[in-house]
């Protein structure tokens, strides 16, 4: 299939699944020109509180999901050997390339300043509450720096849970869940339960993104009758740090652990995936996608073993795309609200931003979703930062489908370097195109 032609393909799967979110968008900027908020003050109350119920309705499932994701995802590699080698392999290239992706998300956020031009939309007094709220916890935490890492263990999980108390949680959960890998076939029951609650958000969080149209119209509307259509102007930065880190993980990152790990060609990968890539984009959605990737992978040379066993779980716990836009994002909207931050608040973001980048729903608009576990590490919420999320929103689609192709392409670069270890790579039909079928 020709280049063009699955460049139509995936922009046309993304405009049948994603309609009415442009939909919404426009429709936000249309009103919020016709209503502006000194003409309409009630008609702007409408979009805020509709704009707000959207944020609190995600806030919802932000637990359930965590928690869910990460046993699912770890007590699956099991008690088995060779699946052990392979997942400790995985983990590793996974974490490698999840970290060089939040390094570069920070590091384009501290020098593009993306959060700068957007402090005009921003209420002065809601800026300078959250300044204080954000300054206040750097300083307790150190003053009592020898007590921070105390407070991430849990004495009552119970307790956490229901203060929303992440870090802890998602402690308590990553032993939980290591303990039930290691225990055998007896872990079912509890398994089977995680597994149902996993799939009961899942369902949940597809019904709030069919709410994210309305939510959308209703955010951008609130903020263009507040401030006018210059609000995107806003956005124009935040947008190219996002396109240059993708663009440097798919140009640097993924050749140079290919390069160092295996002596699978990126040219001849890149190639192979191609279909899966454009499919990624078109819908923004890694689970959508997961069967045409694991297709791609399979027909292309690369054993039915190791992409039934690491793609999958990549689609599930690997999310360098989403982790790179995360770290921007809050970054972004430390900087909408003139909230300086130190070094260790900037590497505790980077770290919240790959926990949480790994708990998120492979399907569009997730990756907001799970953007409240690293705000609630510097001790804010979505709700405090209504403004600055209607920002986010406002380009959400367009960085969805950049950060899930960089989501699915990674998943494909891991599945081939743990093949290439394990010769499990028919390198025949994979450096010979001319033997490969098309799969779309």
């Amino acid at each position: 299939m020709g280049f063009h032609m699955q460049i139509l393909i995936a922009l046309l799967l993304g405009i049948k699944r994603n309609w009415h979110i442009f939909l919404g968008l426009i429709l936000g900027v249309i009103c919020g020109i016709i209503f502006p908020k000194v003409q309409y003050p009630v008609a702007y109350k409408v979009f805020s509180f509709i704009g707000q119920a959207f944020i609190n309705t995600i806030q919802m499932v932000v637990i359930p999901l965590v928690i869910s994701a990460i046993v699912i995802g770890i007590s699956s590699i099991g008690d088995n050997k060779q699946l052990a080698k392979f997942g400790k392999k995985m983990i590793f290239y996974y974490a490698i390339i999840t970290v060089a992706a939040v390094a570069i998300g920070a590091f384009m956020g501290l020098i593009i300043q993306p959060g700068v031009g957007a402090r005009e939309f921003i209420d002065p007094n809601v800026a300078q509450e959250l300044q204080g709220v954000v300054a206040s916890m750097m300083n307790d935490q150190q003053s009592q720096f020898a007590h921070i890492f105390l407070n991430l263990i849990p004495q009552n999980p119970f307790h956490s849970l229901s203060m929303g108390e992440m870090i802890p949680i998602i402690i308590f959960v990553l032993i939980f869940a290591i303990a039930l890998s290691k225990i055998g076939e007896i872990n079912r029951p509890v398994v089977s339960f995680f597994e149902s609650v996993f799939a009961a958000t899942m369902k949940v969080t597809d019904w709030i993104m069919y709410l994210a149209a309305p939510g959308i119209f209703a955010l951008v509307a609130a903020s263009i009758s507040s401030f006018g259509i210059s609000i995107f102007q806003g956005v124009g930065k935040y947008f190219l740090a996002i396109f240059l880190g993708i663009l440097v993980q798919f140009v640097f990152v993924y050749p140079l652990m290919l390069k160092i790990f295996s002596k699978v060609s990126v040219a001849k990968l890149y190639g192979a995936v191609t279909e899966a890539a454009m499919v990624a984009f078109g819908t923004a959605s890694s689970s959508a996608t997961l069967p045409l990737t694991i297709t791609c992978c399979e027909k292309r040379g690369i054993s039915s073993k190791i992409c039934s066993f690491v793609l999958p779980l990549g689609a599930t716990l690997n999310m360098d795309g989403t982790a790179l836009v995360q770290t921007i994002a809050v970054l972004f909207l430390t900087q909408a609200y003139g909230i300086e931050l130190s070094a260790l608040a900037i590497v505790q973001i980077c770290f919240l931003a790959i926990i949480a980048s790994s708990t998120c729903a492979g399907i569009p608009g997730a990756g907001l979703i799970t953007i409240a576990l690293v705000l609630n590490g510097i001790g804010l919420t979505p709700e405090q930062m209504v403004v600055g999320f209607a920002f986010l929103f406002a380009l959400d689609r367009l960085t969805d489908m950049l950060r899930t192709t960089a989501n699915v392409v990674s998943d494909t670069v891991v599945a081939a370097i743990i093949a290439d270890n394990a010769n499990e790579i028919n390198y025949e039909l994979f450096n010979n195109p001319e033997l490969q079928k098309d799969i779309i």
